[in-house]
């Protein structure tokens, strides 16, 4: 059975998000509604949904997606029953009317092919739910690496609203912490699918919020952003490049770099920068990079 996974901050948008699930075709899913403390108490509006869909409603005394978003997923998660596939859905998103009878119709296929990440269509709606891009499709059967580099191409889009994920390997992997659990998902994707493939569902579309009060569309943490890219690119380079071929692993790197370049001030990424090109034999590599601190601070200075 499917358990969609709601972590509950803001009500701005939460009816929209409510009655997208009231509207599903199939109602074989459990609601899970973790309440991160929030100020903007849902119950009144919870009372209004109550016969509508299965749903179990829990509230955190204790704040923690201020601090940790992760941590704020996983309270979330462990709140859940005996389900074995998981989504994660942001209080502001919206499923489109079939997507649980989709899951439900592409279940067999995807136990078969043993697979543990699902994703379907996606599309960006705004304030007034108006469409404010072009649908999202995905190959049915996606390499989780070729996704990847797909996505930093600027080919596709993702946020964590979108995907099912096997529960037993959600557990057992988990998510890693990144500060506002910036590139968490997206690593998760690979971690979770064991750098192997993920299975689309194209057609059945989540609709993707873009409002100006959500992380992605935030322009007031662009240092906690940046930090978490450094540590995102760190640990792939790190933990995963195995996995990378020769191509893929250049494109890693200066994505590494770009994001020291980006906020240079930081002397924590010098260190750890410099210790991961010598534990990697990357000395050419190393000395290059310091060619591009150096044209970057002359461009700085004048």
């Amino acid at each position: 059975m499917l358990a969609i996974v709601i972590p509950y901050y803001n009500l701005t948008f939460f009816e929209a998000t409510l009655q997208s699930l009231a509207n599903q075709t199939n109602q074989q899913f459990k609601v899970y509604i973790g309440d991160d403390a929030s100020p903007e108490n849902p119950s009144g509006l919870l009372e209004k949904y109550q016969a509508k869909f299965d749903f179990h409603y829990h509230r955190f005394e204790t704040n923690l997606g201020g601090t940790s978003l992760v941590k704020q997923w996983e309270r979330c998660i462990a709140i859940t029953g005996n389900e074995e596939w998981i989504m994660i859905l942001g209080d502001d998103d919206v499923l489109e009317n079939n997507c649980v009878a989709a899951f439900y119709e592409n279940l067999k296929e995807i136990e078969a092919l043993k697979l543990n990440v699902i994703r379907y269509a996606t599309t960006k709606i705004n304030e007034v739910d108006k469409t404010v891009s072009a649908p999202y499709f995905n190959p049915k059967i996606e390499k989780s690496i070729d996704f990847l580099f797909r996505k930093l191409n600027g080919g596709t889009r993702s946020s964590l609203s979108e995907f099912v994920f096997r529960k037993e390997t959600m557990q057992h992997i988990r998510f890693k912490d990144f500060p506002l659990a910036w590139h968490s998902d997206v690593l998760a994707i690979l971690e979770f699918s064991n750098f192997c493939s993920i299975y689309s569902i194209n057609e059945s579309f989540v609709f993707v919020r873009s409002s100006g009060i959500n992380i992605s569309s935030r322009l007031d943490n662009l240092i906690l952003k940046n930090l978490a890219t450094f540590k995102y690119y760190y640990y792939l380079i790190s933990n995963k490049l195995t996995y990378f071929d020769f191509y893929q692993k250049i494109i890693l790197y200066d994505a590494l770099e770009k994001s020291f370049l980006d906020n240079k001030k930081n002397g924590n990424y010098w260190i750890k920068l410099t210790r991961l090109y010598f534990v990697n034999y990357e000395f050419r590599r190393y000395f290059v990079f310091l060619k591009k601190v150096y044209k970057s601070v002359l461009k700085r200075r004048y």
